[in-house]
């Protein structure tokens, strides 16, 4: 039987791609991992379900098996889900992306005094992407104290991972509605929205029609596990196929119920996509938008 870090790469070989740019996988100080491997663990409210964690090891081995798959870049994205946590967190990143050149150097952010400074900071130190969890974290992402940091990264065009779909549970502040306000007073943002908008894919694909800085990631949408609760529509598949060079892809590693090459095998199974647009999700897509080299 093929292994399977051979059968991720007979993927993107066959597509005559460099590599994968994974823009959704996690790194983080090893108590912050730590715990939230424990949540997960614990199928806590936020969660849902019980959820075990495929690729449970150290660090270096994490490392080792992304880059047994192949995977040339890939994110460290970390979330502050409290006050006095993101500035710490950025300085960790900061270090993680200096050890580790393969990884896009990552930041986040949360709504408390001097974040709008923190922020600045981290992009002038080499941040490319950042990380928002407004389920995780509960917060308003229209809350004044974001202001700024909106305003940053808009003039930077430094792009935001952000998870503000209402899966796998509903936070407060989750859904189309609170970041398509922000959207409408930042039209320049460049929102990686996470999960496809899981569950309101519709929603965010209408984002996404509306504003042209908007892309999303595929994480675990398509699989069995998220296809058994929040299926994405197959009405709207041809409207994934039309934004296809803003489609990034993004697996969750390591904290995924299942192997990571499933996450490229569903992908290359949906109806009416072609090799030209595997490949713009599986690598070029967000090659562009990182300004790595394509082939």
């Amino acid at each position: 039987m093929m292994d399977e870090s051979t059968a991720v790469r007979a993927i993107w070989e066959s597509l005559g791609l460099p590599g994968i740019v994974d823009v959704h996988t996690h790194f983080m100080p090893k108590s912050v991992m730590d715990k939230v491997w424990q949540y997960f663990d614990a199928a806590g409210p936020l969660v849902g379900r019980v959820w075990p964690i495929a690729y449970r090891s150290d660090e270096e081995a994490r490392l080792d098996t992304l880059r047994s798959f192949g995977v040339r870049a890939f994110t460290s994205l970390v979330y502050a889900h409290k006050p006095d946590m993101a500035s710490w967190l950025n300085q960790w990143s900061a270090q993680f992306a200096a050890a580790t050149p393969d990884c896009l150097a990552t930041a986040t952010f949360f709504p408390e005094r001097g974040a709008e400074a923190y922020v600045a900071a981290a992009i002038d130190g080499g941040a490319r992407v950042f990380k928002a969890h407004v389920q995780v974290g509960g917060y308003d992402p229209t809350d004044p104290l974001l202001d700024g940091v909106w305003g940053v990264l808009e003039d930077a065009g430094t792009p935001v991972v952000i998870h503000c779909g209402s899966g796998p549970q509903p936070g407060p502040h989750t859904g189309p509605g609170p970041i398509g306000a922000v959207l409408a007073r930042y039209p320049r943002l460049r929102l990686v929205i996470a999960h496809l908008g899981m569950p309101e894919y519709g929603d965010f694909l209408d984002l996404c029609d509306r504003h042209s800085e908007v892309r999303l990631d595929t994480t675990m949408v398509f699989t069995p596990f998220v296809e058994e609760l929040m299926p994405f529509p197959r009405s709207d598949l041809g409207r994934l196929r039309a934004v296809g060079d803003r489609i990034l892809f993004g697996s969750d590693f390591p904290n995924i119920p299942y192997g990571y090459v499933e996450a490229l095998q569903v992908l290359t199974a949906l109806d009416g996509v072609d090799e030209e647009w595997l490949r713009g999700v599986f690598h070029d897509n967000a090659a562009r938008l990182f300004e790595l080299p394509i082939a």
